[in-house]
C-alpha cells in the first residue's frame, strides 16, 4: 500500500496520506505505524529522519520532498516552518477548509464514536490574513519581538508576521527592549477604533521601567494582576454594534469578524425563549449572555476569571434579568443546578480540556432542551459528545467556524437537542 525503503538507520521513503489534528501530515512506516511530520501534504512522497519513535507511531521531519503536492503553494511569510504559529500557508485557503472539515468529522468519529457525524461546511474567516486583535510575542536574549519556534525549544527574532490586524502589524515593529529583561511575554490588543494594549507579563511583581512616546494603555502582569503603567486597564471591543469591555488578563475571540458570524449561528439555532432561562457556562466577559439577554427570562453566567467576571458584570449590568456566579464549574454547577428552573437552555464554551466532568454531569441532571457546544479542541469535544449523546441527547449539526486561518486550530459550534 505505501512504498516504504529504508535509506539508513533513520531515513524513510514514505506516502503522506492525511493531515492530522494538530498541524502535522501523517504516513506510514513497513511495520504499520504511523509517522507524522510537519509541513507535508497529502500524497506527497517524502524522505523523512525519524526523531521520536514508540510502539505506535513515531514523528519524523522532512528532508526532502520527491513529490510534490499539486496543491502546494508558496507560503507567504518569510517565518513559515521555523515559527511555531503557521501550519498550512502552503496550502491555499480553500484546501484549509476541507482539510480542517474533515479532521473534525474524523475526530468526531474516531474518539466520539459518532457515526456519520452531521459536519457543517466549515464558515470561512472574512480575512485570511491580518484577523488576529490579540498576539503573544517573546523577547529573545537581546530584547527582539520574536515568537517561540517550531521545536518549541527557542525564541527567534522575526521580521514580518501577517497574522496581527492592521494596528498591531504597524505598531510591534517600534517597539525596543533592553537585553535580558525580566519580562516573559509581551501582548499586544487591538480594540474598537484601532484602541491599542500593550501587556507585559512576567514572573516578578516588579513593574518594569518603560519609556512610552505613544497614546496606547500599557499593562504589566504578575499573576493576572494587572498594574497600569499608562491609560487604562482595558480596552473595548465592538462586536455585531455592541461594545464588550475586555481586562487585560480576561480572555476575548481574536478573530472579531467569526466572533459575529459565532454570535449569529448561534442566534439563528436557540429560539427565543421568554418562558425559558438561558445558562451560560465558561461565559467570560458576556459576549454571547449580552445578545441572548433580552430574549430569555433569565440568564445565569458561571465564570472562574476574576477579570473576566467583573468585565462580565459591566457588560451586562444594563440587564435586570442577568446572574453571576464566579468560581469553577465542576465546584459551581452541581450547587447551582437545582435551582435553576425548566425550561432550560445552556451554552458552554470551555477551554481546550473541555467540559470538567462534574459540570457537565450537573448540566445534563438538568436535562436542557438544548446544548450549545462551542468548542476550541475537536478532541474534548467528541470526548464530551459522546456522553452528552449517551445521555439522550441528538447530535443536530456541528458547524466549524475557521477562527484561526493559516493554523490547525479548529472552532465550532454543535447542537445537541433533548429527546
Amino acid at each position: 500500500m505505501y512504498n516504504v525503503v529504508n535509506m539508513s538507520s533513520s531515513e524513510y521513503e514514505i506516502t503522506l496520506e492525511k493531515l492530522a489534528y494538530g498541524g502535522d501530515a501523517m504516513g506510514r512506516l513497513s511495520d504499520g505505524r504511523a509517522v507524522f511530520v510537519p509541513f507535508g501534504l497529502p500524497g506527497e512522497t517524502v524522505l523523512v529522519r525519524l526523531i521520536q519513535e514508540k510502539q505506535n507511531f513515531a514523528r519524523g521531519e522532512v528532508t526532502e520532498i520527491l513529490e510534490t503536492s499539486s496543491d502546494r503553494i508558496t507560503p507567504k511569510c518569510k517565518h513559515f516552518t521555523r515559527c511555531g504559529g503557521c501550519h498550512y500557508q502552503h496550502l491555499p485557503y480553500e484546501k484549509q477548509l476541507q482539510a480542517k472539515t474533515e479532521i473534525l468529522r474524523d475526530q468526531l468519529q474516531r474518539i466520539g464514536r459518532i457515526e456519520n457525524p452531521p459536519v457543517q461546511p466549515m464558515v470561512a474567516s472574512p480575512l485570511e490574513w491580518n484577523y488576529r486583535n490579540h498576539v503573544q510575542f517573546h523577547l529573545t536574549r537581546d530584547g527582539k519581538l520574536g515568537f517561540i519556534n517550531s521545536n518549541r525549544d527557542a525564541a527567534f527574532p522575526i521580521e514580518e508576521c501577517h497574522l496581527p490586524e492592521p494596528a498591531i502589524d504597524q505598531f510591534w515593529r517600534e517597539l525596543t527592549f533592553e537585553s535580558r529583561m525580566d519580562i516573559e511575554r509581551i501582548s499586544l490588543r487591538s480594540g474598537a477604533d484601532e484602541d491599542l494594549m500593550l501587556i507585559l507579563e512576567s514572573e516578578t511583581d516588579e513593574t518594569p521601567e518603560l519609556e512610552i512616546e505613544t497614546d496606547i494603555s500599557v499593562i504589566h502582569l504578575y499573576e493576572d494582576h494587572p498594574v497600569v503603567i499608562a491609560g487604562q486597564d482595558h480596552l473595548f471591543m465592538d462586536i455585531l454594534g455592541r461594545g464588550f469591555r475586555v481586562s487585560a488578563p480576561s480572555f476575548f475571540q481574536v478573530n472579531t469578524g467569526m466572533a459575529e458570524k459565532m454570535i449569529e449561528h448561534l442566534l439563528a439555532n436557540l429560539p427565543d425563549s421568554q418562558s425559558a432561562n438561558l445558562l451560560d457556562v465558561y461565559c467570560g466577559v458576556g459576549l454571547f449572555s449580552k445578545f441572548f439577554a433580552p430574549k430569555y427570562g433569565k440568564v445565569v453566567g458561571v465564570e472562574s476569571s476574576e477579570s473576566a467576571g467583573e468585565d462580565f458584570a459591566f457588560n451586562l449590568d444594563e440587564f435586570d434579568n442577568v446572574e453571576l456566579y464566579e468560581g469553577k464549574s465542576g465546584e459551581i454547577l452541581p450547587a447551582l443546578a437545582p435551582q435553576i428552573s425548566q425550561p432550560v437552555h445552556v451554552i458552554v464554551d470551555p477551554p481546550r480540556a473541555g467540559i470538567d466532568k462534574r459540570a457537565l454531569d450537573a448540566i445534563l441532571d438538568l436535562q436542557p432542551e438544548i446544548i450549545a457546544y462551542v468548542s476550541c479542541d475537536p478532541a474534548t469535544l467528541a470526548r464530551d459528545a459522546a456522553r452528552i449523546i449517551q445521555k439522550g441527547w441528538h447530535l443536530k449539526n456541528v458547524t466549524p467556524f475557521d477562527l484561526f486561518p493559516q493554523t490547525y486550530h479548529i472552532e465550532s459550534i454543535s447542537i445537541f437537542e433533548y429527546k
